[in-house]
């Protein structure tokens, strides 16, 4: 095989790996303008200087031993497969970079044959950019679970940053989708590229250069998001563990794609990419400032708001904090001010030792008053036009986000219809209900468990008797028109009793998985505390 038809098969077969800014896009070239993008091929990075650095996103092979029921590269699909030599791949990344295409490489592989054998592959292959053609720009490489220590090591000592996906939220679902994979090929060896990191640092004898030299950009993983009941709630409380206790630089969230027909996700839709968008938005609240998990979502609620961001919603639940003098207000309060970022927040205490401001300043130091206005006094005073009614703000902080829902004409992010758009968001429903939980959660609330429902008639009878006059399909593609108080929310409750009959029969047979609804696939979803796949992080 030519080495351009490998790259192009390699280079669109790692394109759902997101451990990368700018993944998941095609946008073609138009006469007149300026860029394109491409869902796979070049993706990029930022520096931690802020520089945004353009890295060769490839696998070294897609030649998978292993059998996951959500990935492209399984080894039951019917798929063009390629693997490049260490000396192809090493001489492909050179070409490119002297051509400047690229500042670096993003490295990953299905398995190919063992974990071990993969690694050994991947480490020459980067040896010989490193050692033999001198390169030392920037490489993020995906790690293969279940490596030993020994190869951690060596592929740690030539990259810059290591990832390891932990895939599902759960171990539970971990099992049923990647049955190959386990928690505890996962979880220890991140605590061992932690430890190995933290013993750099520590080491005095060595040189301030030669201390940073195992991951010295740390390492980060990767979750699917909706293809399994996990609620937000789990998955935020999953990421700050892992960035408490395991040190993460970034955890990153990827939107499930149905790329395979396997039974397993029979009634499953593709998660909507505004799920993923809130998740980052909580993710970045707690990295940068200064939320806790639990401020920003709680079991009660435990899915966010699709209409509007986590910080606008805490702010709203929190109007007794508020307004916030600006020419007052520490800086930790400032960042919990809607439309003030850390860089602002920095700006305004710096720029209120001249003078007072008012909202003329605030402009000026790039502040977004469009939402930070329906927030803050200057001197004492509201903007001009503002009326502090927390139903006021709501509606004006939503309605572009129900315009934008609304002229959604390919499926992905469409959560309403018609005119039960306007009735289920013109502020109608609780604030810090996060739209019921059941449409921030559509993919893993309300439409999988409308999916199961359609698929169990019997269940579906069940149901009847409990709601009374509608089948479970009809109460969850209903909820918002019928009664005017029942919610999608109710209508997943009243599946989920209604499959308890189908969940009892499968745990009494040795029925195969694929084979009952979506919903009673699992067992009830442990709590964070209960979960086995997250007890183990320490």
């Amino acid at each position: 095989m030519e080495l351009i038809e490998k790259l192009g098969i390699l280079a669109d077969s790692a394109k759902y790996d997101v451990a990368c800014t700018s993944c998941g896009v095609e946008r073609q070239a138009v006469k007149g303008q300026l860029g394109s993008t491409s869902t796979s091929g070049i993706c990029h990075s930022f520096s931690a200087d802020g520089r945004c650095v353009s890295l060769l996103k490839v696998l070294y092979s897609n030649a998978c031993s292993y059998d996951c029921a959500y990935c492209v590269n399984r080894r039951s699909n019917d798929t063009p497969r390629a693997t490049f030599t260490p000396q192809e791949l090493a001489e492909l990344t050179i070409g490119f970079y002297r051509r400047n295409y690229i500042e670096g490489l993003f490295l990953s592989s299905g398995v190919l044959g063992t974990p071990d054998r993969t690694t050994e592959l991947m480490c020459e292959a980067i040896r010989l950019l490193r050692q033999e053609y001198g390169f030392r720009g920037y490489i993020h490489a995906k790690a293969i679970p279940g490596t030993s220590d020994e190869l951690l090591v060596r592929l740690g000592v030539l990259v810059d940053r290591l990832s390891l996906n932990i895939e599902f939220p759960s171990a539970q679902s971990l099992s049923v989708f990647a049955p190959e994979k386990a928690a505890h090929h996962i979880l220890p060896p991140m605590r061992f590229v932690r430890d190995g990191i933290k013993a750099n640092y520590q080491d005095k004898r060595l040189s301030a250069v030669r201390r940073t030299r195992f991951v010295p950009a740390g390492q980060s993983t990767q979750m699917v998001i909706g293809a399994s009941p996990e609620s937000d709630y789990q998955i935020l409380r999953l990421s700050a563990e892992l960035y408490r206790k395991l040190e993460m630089q970034r955890v990153f969230f990827s939107a499930y794609i149905p790329v395979n027909d396997d039974p397993l996700l029979a009634g499953v839709r593709e998660a909507p990419l505004l799920r993923e968008h809130r998740l980052y938005q909580a993710d970045w609240l707690m990295r940068f400032y200064q939320f806790d998990v639990d401020e920003i979502i709680d079991a009660e609620h435990p899915f966010l708001d699709p209409l509007i961001d986590p910080k606008a919603n805490w702010a709203l639940n929190h109007m007794e904090q508020f307004p916030v003098e600006v020419n007052k207000a520490d800086y930790e309060l400032l960042l919990r001010v809607p439309g003030i970022g850390v860089r602002g927040a920095k700006r305004i205490l710096v720029a209120r030792r001249e003078r007072r401001l008012d909202f003329d300043d605030l402009r000026r130091l790039n502040i977004t008053l469009k939402r930070a206005r329906l927030f803050v006094t200057c001197k004492g005073q509201m903007d001009a036009g503002v009326l502090f009614d927390p139903l006021t703000i709501h509606k004006s902080l939503t309605e572009s986000a129900r315009r934008r829902l609304r002229r959604q004409d390919d499926g992905q992010l469409s959560l309403f219809e018609g005119e039960a758009a306007d009735s289920a968001t013109a502020g109608n429903l609780p604030m810090g209900d996060s739209a019921s939980g059941a449409v921030g959660g559509a993919d893993s609330a309300a439409a999988i468990v409308t999916a199961a429902a359609a698929t169990t008639a019997a269940a579906a009878t069940t149901a009847d008797r409990a709601a009374g006059t509608a089948t479970v399909a009809a109460a969850a593609a209903t909820a918002d028109r019928a009664a005017g108080t029942a919610t999608v929310a109710a209508a997943a409750a009243t599946a989920d009793r209604a499959a308890g009959t189908a969940t009892v029969a499968a745990k009494a047979s040795p029925v195969h998985p694929a084979t009952l609804p979506f919903s009673a696939r699992f067992a009830p979803v442990p709590s964070f505390a209960d979960s086995d796949a997250l007890a183990c992080i320490n």
